[in-house]
């Protein structure tokens, strides 16, 4: 499937956006919410790392992997490497996000597992983590027949996005989940922190949009491989 329209706008848009998105998780975690730590008295910081590395991680990195394809103008084994790494740290920082979440859980003496914010994120990692090695076996490493690299394409690519979408999906509804949090403690809900709060949540939305947009449109000319039929 593709728009007909050329990808290359839409590609300068997600890079945009992705730098916006990582800017405001941020000041979000440090300035507002008192920065980040692997080990502190403050549980608090321990959970901070947990949305930044979502969203340069799953997000960002994992956005920038879906449109490489179609943002550079590479040979196709030096843009398959790419794509290949860009999941490669997405899924090694979405695990790392996790683990975060369930550490501070456990030190915190909360339950885990008990929202739909936490079941789809096990999901989307799971799913994400097959998707990898599917990829790295089939396209990579050792590398599937030709028939079947023809054949496994457009279902990769389709699977692929459908993930991306889901954790995209998964993001927002923790921010939803954790400023609904931080509301009933107290925090103001026209304050300044809720609004970054939720034009950081639109700003993830936008930048999926864009990455799906960028994915499914025409790639440049010289870049065209067997990935054009996206």
């Amino acid at each position: 499937m593709a728009l007909g329209v050329s990808a290359v706008p839409f590609t300068y848009v997600v890079h945009v956006l992705g730098i916006v998105a990582i800017i405001l998780v941020l000041v979000w975690n440090i300035h507002f919410r008192g920065g980040l730590a692997w080990n502190s008295s403050n549980k608090a910081l321990i959970f901070n790392i947990h949305p930044v590395l979502i969203i340069i991680g799953l997000i960002v990195s994992g956005g920038e992997a879906i449109i490489s394809y179609k943002a550079l103008n590479l040979k196709k084994e030096v843009k398959k490497l790419i794509h290949l790494s860009l999941h490669a740290i997405a899924l090694i920082l979405g695990i790392l996000g996790i683990y975060t979440a369930f550490k501070y859980h456990n030190e915190s003496g909360i339950a885990n597992l008990y929202s739909l914010h936490s079941w789809l994120g096990i999901g989307v990692i799971v799913l994400y983590g097959i998707q990898w090695i599917y990829g790295f076996l089939i396209f990579f490493f050792p590398g599937g027949t030709p028939e079947i690299r023809r054949y496994s394409v457009p279902w990769h690519v389709l699977f692929g996005l459908f993930v991306y979408v889901l954790a995209v999906g998964t993001a927002t509804l923790g921010f939803l989940e954790k400023l609904t949090f931080l509301e009933n403690s107290g925090l103001a809900k026209y304050g300044s922190e809720a609004l970054l709060v939720n034009f950081t949540a639109v700003i993830t939305v936008l930048f999926g949009a864009f990455v799906v947009l960028s994915a499914i449109s025409d790639a440049p000319p010289a870049a065209a491989d067997d990935y054009e039929a996206i």
